[in-house]
């Protein structure tokens, strides 16, 4: 260990490059490492999301996710445990696994499984979207995309169509599906009447659809020299030809589709409609990968909107929302400042203390050097720039000196002795390396139970942890490396003492003799401190003395305050992390059970309005975001409490990011329920900090309730809700699943329907095509040679208030 000593004095220049390479080095790291809130959480956890369009909760439980929850559970190594939800229409299954599961391999086993119970589920179900979940994934922006003159369903197809492939090329970006309007279809609109007058069903319709509509190659055809493609109009070319298809024929009269239906491109009847200052708009929601610096993809998002904004249609707006790279950026350089005034003040004891600049000069170097070396290592273990790391080394900063000072005071003490320079510094190395190291490793070492924890606690500790071993075990080394190369060099001139005179004796000299020049400003301050520390110590030794002699009563002084003080262990809240500012809110609201989408759309508007009131001056503007995503997988990348069309996410802006959003809270729920009775208003995770350690949940509180019977679970659970709002501090306590959805059941005659010649068969595909249309059942495409763009077929019968 001392060896390293010599080698540093005698080849200098090795260690300046050093303390150069790590300059460089460490300025490559921060550039290049992911920044963000948090470091990347990688609990594994594989979603499944089936889709089957028109099926009841109850059903898509019972037909869809248990079959398939049994499935897993007999394949697929290493679950942890299995969280499922059931929609209307989709089913989401979170396979959580154990930790060092081989992910892409349970991946493989997940799909291998979910081809295979596909034949068991219900019929025409198609197979599932398996993705990846991770903690770390969350929404960073919000494109708001608006227009006064185009409908819901022409927004939607542009954002899909125009808008979101330009985002999607962005590194790390993941996009769901856009939230509001409703995908543009090729919509066969049924007139229930007509169909009546010339006795004619759904099904009638829908067949007849099907074998005037087909897909097929048609070859090619050699004439003479010219090798010819064929092509037929087995499907239409133009939507207008798709209403002059014969559907039956009476006699010689025709009966065509335009007697009977309209056909047309548009949107069918919504299910998911975002409200901006009442009008409707369409949401993009962006998210980043777990791995992926949420400061890199909202940057790729703002330098895409110009592109964007060129391709869009006159009159459509682009606007960002929620912006999470300006609380990254306020959060990131917080913890900076905090480490640089740190590392200032620690620089400012240093030299009071020292009474010397150049001295100071030396210990306040290793600092940024050992940092940039725990960045180095954090970069090469591949964590990201985040809090927790930032934080760690912040932490650190303080302790990085000693090493250093050591060094230096006890350089300083040995040339007091009249030893050479060099002399004094191998000297004074070689007497502090064991208690030095020593020192170090107790403190690198009171991390280490760090590395035990598990589940989101380790995955937010850990690094925070390597960050300070990393700069201590840096400390150590380069203050027997680069420090006596720079003491050599800096210290040579101006620290060393005097020549003595003959006979003089050194240690009769007092402090100022040893010194050739007047002692400066920091010296003199240096002396005098050392004075006034003298007379402490003193005095400390005094006061040792007397509690020494009483030890006994010391000792139970100090036990009872010690064990009077566990009584405020009752009194302090216990949170895993601090609850921030922010600049937004979210909230949900729940209007009474089976509210249309359209109506609750309304409510939220007005809801907006009261909200602005109750909270003047403070909002900047209100999204709501009502009813079931078009896209199931949104549900899996974005849960909310949102199960059907009475139920809304709104997201509140707010003006200051600074914003005590714990207050707001409470002047919400107290102001909208006394406005809004029987509508329920609950509020979820709004900043990325606490949208990151719920994992998804929409409370940091999530009780469930097990059991075979539903009805009897439901009961109970009503019960167990009224008993949690009676806890003190308990608030937004709410059931997820609705049981008593407004639901209109037909039952069907099958001895009467035989009689006519009409099976269940008959009447649920009717109802089926009348209701929800042929989606689902049957999946047809047309290709709209014009723009290239591939339409889903949708064959349904639209409610008088819908067509109005």
């Amino acid at each position: 260990m001392n060896q390293i000593v010599l080698i540093a004095l005698r080849r200098p220049y090795t260690f300046v490059v050093l303390a150069i390479l790590i300059v460089l080095f460490g300025t490559m790291s921060v550039s290049k490492s992911p920044t963000d809130v948090f470091p990347n959480i990688k609990i594994p956890v594989i979603c499944v999301v089936w889709s089957y369009g028109g099926l009841l909760p109850a059903d898509v439980s019972g037909r869809i996710t248990f079959y398939f929850e049994r499935a897993l559970t007999s394949t697929v190594e290493g679950i942890k445990h299995i969280v499922s939800h059931s929609y209307y229409g989709s089913s989401i299954i979170n396979i959580f696994l154990q930790d060092g599961v081989n992910l892409p391999g349970a991946e493989a086993e997940v799909a291998a499984i979910a081809q295979t119970v596909v034949k068991a589920l219900p019929p025409d179900i198609s197979p599932p979207m398996i993705m990846r979940l991770e903690a770390s994934s969350v929404p960073v922006a919000m494109l708001q995309v608006t227009s006064d003159t185009m409908t819901p369903a022409e927004l939607y197809n542009l954002s899909v169509m125009q808008i979101r492939p330009l985002l999607v090329t962005i590194p790390g970006a993941i996009l769901p599906a856009p939230y509001g309007g409703n995908p543009v279809m090729l919509l066969v609109s049924l007139d229930q009447q007509k169909l009546l007058a010339r006795q004619l069903t759904a099904t009638d319709i829908h067949k007849a659809f099907g074998h005037q509509n087909i897909v097929l190659p048609a070859g090619d055809q050699k004439i003479k020299t010219t090798d010819w493609m064929v092509q037929t109009n087995a499907t239409p070319m133009q939507v207008e030809d798709f209403n002059n298809i014969p559907i039956k024929r009476e006699g010689n009269a025709f009966i065509y589709m335009r007697d009977v239906a309209d056909v047309r491109l548009a949107g069918p009847p919504q299910t998911n409609a975002v409200l901006v200052d009442g009008k409707q708009a369409v949401l993009i929601v962006v998210m980043k990968s777990g791995e992926a610096s949420t400061l890199d993809v909202v940057d790729g998002v703002k330098k895409a909107i110009p592109r964007i904004e060129k391709i869009v249609p006159p009159g459509v707006k682009i606007k960002i929302l929620n912006d999470a790279s300006i609380f990254v950026k306020d959060a990131i350089t917080d913890v900076v400042q905090e480490m640089a005034t740190a590392a200032a003040l620690t620089g400012l004891i240093v030299l009071l203390l020292l009474g010397s600049w150049r001295a100071t000069v030396i210990v306040a170097t290793s600092i940024p050097l050992a940092i940039l070396t725990s960045i180095i290592g954090l970069h090469v273990i591949g964590e990201s720039m985040n809090l927790m790391t930032l934080g760690g080394l912040a932490l650190a900063v303080g302790i990085l000196v000693d090493d250093a000072t050591v060094m230096i005071e006890n350089i300083d003490t040995h040339l007091a002795m009249g030893k050479p320079l060099e002399t004094a510094i191998i000297d004074a190395a070689n007497q502090i390396v064991i208690p030095t190291l020593v020192a170090t490793l107790c403190i690198a070492i009171v991390w280490f139970p760090l590395f035990q924890l598990s589940g989101v606690s380790g995955y937010l500790f850990m690094p925070m942890a390597e960050a300070i071993i990393f700069a201590m075990l840096a400390s150590f080394i380069l203050s027997r490396t680069l420090v006596p190369t720079m003491a050599k060099y800096i210290l040579e001139e101006h620290e060393a003492p005097h020549e003595q005179e003959p006979g003089e004796p050194s240690e009769g000299r007092s402090e100022a003799e040893r010194i050739q020049s007047p002692p400066g400003f920091f010296a003199r301050f240096q002396q005098g401190f050392e004075r006034g520390f003298d007379r402490f110590r003193d005095r400390y030794n005094s006061l040792l003395e007397q509690v020494v002699a009483q030890r006994g009563a010391f000792v139970g002084v100090c036990l009872a305050i010690a064990m009077a003080s566990l009584v405020l262990y009752y009194f302090n809240g216990r949170e895993f992390f601090p609850e921030t500012k922010a600049g937004s809110m979210q909230m949900h609201m729940r209007a009474p059970i089976g509210t249309r989408i359209e109506v609750s759309g309304r409510v939220a508007s007005l809801v907006s309005n009261d909200i602005a009131q109750m909270l003047p001056g403070q909002v900047e503007g209100i999204v709501s975001n009502c009813g079931l995503p078009v896209g199931p997988h949104n549900l899996a990348f974005i849960p909310t409490p949102t199960i059907g069309t009475q139920d809304c996410d709104l997201t509140i802006d707010l003006k200051s990011e600074k914003s005590p959003v714990w207050e707001y809270r409470r002047i919400l729920r107290k102001g909208l329920k006394e406005r809004y009775p029987g509508t329920e208003f609950t509020f979820q995770p709004a900043d990325l900090t606490a949208k990151i350690l719920n994992f998804g949940s929409p409370s940091p509180i999530d009780v469930q309730i097990n059991g075979m019977e539903m009805n009897e679970n439901y009961e109970f659970t009503r019960k167990l809700a009224g008993r949690l709002r009676q806890i003190p501090g308990a608030s937004d306590v709410t059931i997820q699943q609705t049981m008593r959805t407004p639901t209109l059941f037909v039952k069907g005659n099958r001895t009467f329907g035989l009689g006519i010649n009409l099976s269940e068969k008959d009447i649920a595909t009717n109802l089926l095509l009348t209701t929800s249309g042929s989606k689902q059942v049957d999946q047809q495409y047309w290709l709209d040679h014009k723009t290239g763009m591939t339409y889903q077929v949708n064959l349904y019968s639209p409610s008088r208030s819908s067509r109005a």
